[in-house]
């Protein structure tokens, strides 16, 4: 028995999220059934994490259980040419029979991208939030840096949230600003349902000025999702990467 580790990218817009629903098409989903389809073998897949339904991924992680004798180095041309033109599978990797793409990842980044243009790009619109009023970045990114540590992100989570506590711990945060496009890069050891929407959502109005950069810290230490601003869109977000022990890297 292998543990494969994969890392894929995704066109998130036609999809339910990548986790398996009961309803929907999901990621996962057409992952198994193109393993299925190449190995003969029904497995489900381990990923780092999930993405919501509408988020798109460059860098998502997944391992899976295999029996198979086809070599790792094959698995990524081959599952490709059994994926959706929406999924691309980019390296393929043996890790040991411990590796868990969800339990063993140390670090994770997420970027969203806002095009604050007067039109949107009708080649890039389906990536990222269309916000065509004018938004104050510099106060956006001093808010942003309130969030950076280990915090209690109560305020900044779903109300739908499962996990036992909403302790996490963002390492790096900041604003990329290319012409009328702002890209927000968070990286974390870990991230809630919802949490970077909802950071984004927060800024947003704090760029638009309903909310001073300082309110930040107040709503963080509030511990309530009230206090907060908007979720923001979905198909503005990207996993980007997420990152591993050097011994598993491929």
């Amino acid at each position: 028995m292998r543990n494969i580790c994969v890392k894929v990218s995704y066109d998130g817009s036609a999809f339910n999220g990548f986790q398996t629903q009961p309803y929907g098409r999901t990621v996962q989903d057409e992952i198994e059934k193109a393993i299925k389809k190449l190995s003969g073998e029904t497995t489900i897949i381990i990923g780092s994490g999930r993405t919501d339904a509408g988020v798109h991924a460059q860098g998502q992680v997944f391992n899976f259980y295999t029996e198979s004798t086809i070599p790792t180095e094959r698995w990524a041309i081959a599952l490709n040419t059994r994926l959706p033109k929406d999924i691309v599978i980019i390296e393929a990797f043996d890790v040991p029979e411990h590796f868990h793409a969800r339990r063993s990842a140390k670090r994770k980044t997420y970027r969203y991208t806002i095009d604050t243009g007067k039109f949107p790009d009708v080649f890039g619109r389906q990536y990222r939030f269309h916000h065509p009023t004018p938004l104050n970045v510099d106060a956006m990114r001093e808010g942003l840096r309130c969030l950076v540590g280990k915090h209690d992100f109560t305020s900044f989570t779903s109300i739908h949230s499962t996990k036992p506590h909403h302790i996490r711990t963002i390492y790096e945060a900041d604003f990329v600003q290319e012409g009328p496009i702002v890209h927000m890069y968070v990286t974390g050891n870990g991230f809630l349902y919802n949490m970077v929407r909802v950071i984004m959502g927060t800024l947003l109005w704090v760029g638009e000025g309903k909310l001073a950069s300082s309110d930040i810290e107040s709503i963080l230490k509030g511990q309530n999702r009230a206090l907060a601003g908007p979720t923001a869109m979905p198909h503005g977000l990207t996993l980007m990467d997420v990152e591993y022990s050097t011994e598993i890297q491929g």
